[in-house]
């Protein structure tokens, strides 16, 4: 059995997160190990409270992890800090798996995720990097990207890794679509699927960046593993629970399910 790491933080309500990512390398037949790096008070309606972990914690947990099992793959999610970015550089610097960088900004209910001096350190992560997933916030904070902006793309097309830019709403024949597009370089890839009108979105930019871990673990390349991810995410939703008073969770078992 394949061995992931996830390097994240923790949330309480159990749809984002280390739980989110747990949940969905489960789905996928992989066995999930994790680091915490914060702890968060979060429900379907937004984020009271965040504990930092101690950044050498932080580095313990992964080294505990590192030196037992042979992982196969890692992925990076909520980092918070400089000090714990730091933290975590020092551990991967000088891996050769795949890693999965979901450079988590802000949460779907406007929860702040990342601090705002740390977003310059946050990018020297990327030279070891398999791929990285922003939504579109976060690929406007990272490189001043918009669909109409040139120069924003051309800063995407200089990134030391390939970039997936997630959940662009795009009209296509009279159907609204969820587009991802994929930059490497001068090249690019799109990955769409229905809209779903749905609040069920808590989540869904962890589980999707898991998945395309696990899928990487099993030894699919990038763009099967982003397209056997996006449509594990599109089940996942159309059949999410429909539990909270906000924004609610996925199904992550139902998901893999297509």
């Amino acid at each position: 059995m394949k061995v992931v790491l996830t390097i994240a933080g923790s949330d309480s309500s159990g749809g984002a997160g280390i739980q989110a990512d747990l949940k969905t390398f489960e789905a996928f037949g992989v066995f999930g190990t994790s680091a915490l790096t914060v702890l968060t008070a979060q429900n379907t309606m937004g984020v009271t409270d965040v504990q930092e972990i101690s950044p050498k914690f932080v580095q313990e947990q992964i080294k505990a992890v590192l030196d037992d099992f042979d992982v196969a793959a890692i992925k990076i999610g909520m980092l918070y800090s400089i000090e714990i970015i730091q933290a975590v550089k020092s551990m991967i610097q000088d891996l050769n798996i795949p890693i999965v960088i979901d450079p988590v900004f802000i949460s779907k209910v406007g929860s702040l995720l990342l601090q705002d001096n740390a977003v310059e350190s946050m990018k020297e992560l990327f030279k070891y990097a398999t791929v990285i997933t922003p939504n579109m916030h976060e690929a406007e904070k990272l490189f001043a990207y918009a669909p109409d902006n040139q120069k924003g793309l051309q800063n995407v097309m200089q990134a030391p890794c390939p970039v997936l830019i997630k959940h662009q709403v795009i009209e296509i024949s009279g159907t609204l679509k969820s587009v991802d597009k994929l930059i490497i370089k001068d090249k690019q890839s799109e990955f769409s699927s229905l809209m779903l009108d749905t609040t069920s979105l808590h989540g869904t930019g962890c589980s999707y960046s898991s998945a395309i871990t696990a899928n990487l673990a099993l030894g699919k390349n990038l763009k099967d593993a982003i397209l056997i991810a996006k449509e594990f995410i599109y089940q996942a939703i159309l059949k999410a629970p429909h539990i909270g008073h906000g924004a609610g969770p996925i199904n992550h078992k139902e998901g893999i399910r297509c």
